[in-house]
């Protein structure tokens, strides 16, 4: 199966959102990537659970694929409609429970997704194979767009990669963080099937966002 994309929405032009969704779902994107953070668990702040939602109503083949980045995740579920066709990703080191929270992500019809940041052994995910559609691994440290890739992100990657493989699950790996150009294409030969591009590729300078995205695509096809 070829990459998907899942575009940044936080690196997006802010002033033209809808433009930009509806742009993106034209050209067959499979993902928009939507950030929620709660200025706790990470140090920032970017869409609330009403814009969250909001994203619906100028979605209509892109799914939402949102990224909590917060403690008690499950508290926001309701505001922001957690439903069939979103992919919900949770925190293994914000959830006390972590097992309850992608259950009560899948009693709503949505795709449980567990992250790991670059600090957390690859291992715990081996906890979570019966429970998940995917993995989210963090190549950035979780918080804030333009960061260096983390250190040993590849090795991090390919160690996913086996772990899933030796499972015999279909469960889809995506990385977040520093998915550049260059990036992308080691990812994708590491194992990655889900892309969040932002400033460092789609989002960057060197091509309008049509032919970012078709270029993107050739590269992790």
């Amino acid at each position: 199966m070829a990459g998907m994309l899942s575009p940044s929405v936080m690196c997006a032009d802010l002033l033209h959102l809808y433009d930009e969704i509806t742009k993106l779902d034209s050209l067959g994107v499979e993902f928009l990537h939507i950030d929620f953070m709660d200025n706790k668990f990470v140090p920032n702040i970017t869409f609330d659970t009403n814009m969250v939602r909001s994203f619906k109503k100028a979605m209509k083949n892109i799914r939402r694929d949102i990224h909590i980045m917060a403690f008690e995740p499950q508290k926001y579920f309701d505001n922001m409609e957690i439903s069939a066709g979103d992919m919900v990703s949770v925190h293994y080191e914000a959830c006390e429970d972590v097992h309850s929270v992608l259950a009560e992500i899948r009693s709503r019809g949505a795709s449980p997704c567990l992250a790991i940041s670059p600090d957390t052994p690859v291992g715990v995910v081996k906890d979570f194979m019966s429970e998940v559609e995917a993995f989210l691994l963090m190549t950035v440290y979780p918080g804030f767009a333009g960061q260096p890739l983390a250190p040993k992100s590849m090795e991090r990657l390919a160690e996913l990669k086996s772990i899933v493989s030796a499972s015999g699950k279909d469960i889809k790996i995506e990385v977040d963080g520093n998915v550049s150009w260059d990036h992308c294409v080691e990812m994708r030969e590491n194992g990655a099937d889900i892309f969040v591009a932002g400033s460092s590729s789609v989002y960057g300078q060197k091509y309008p966002l049509e032919e970012a995205v078709k270029v993107f695509y050739s590269l992790v096809k």
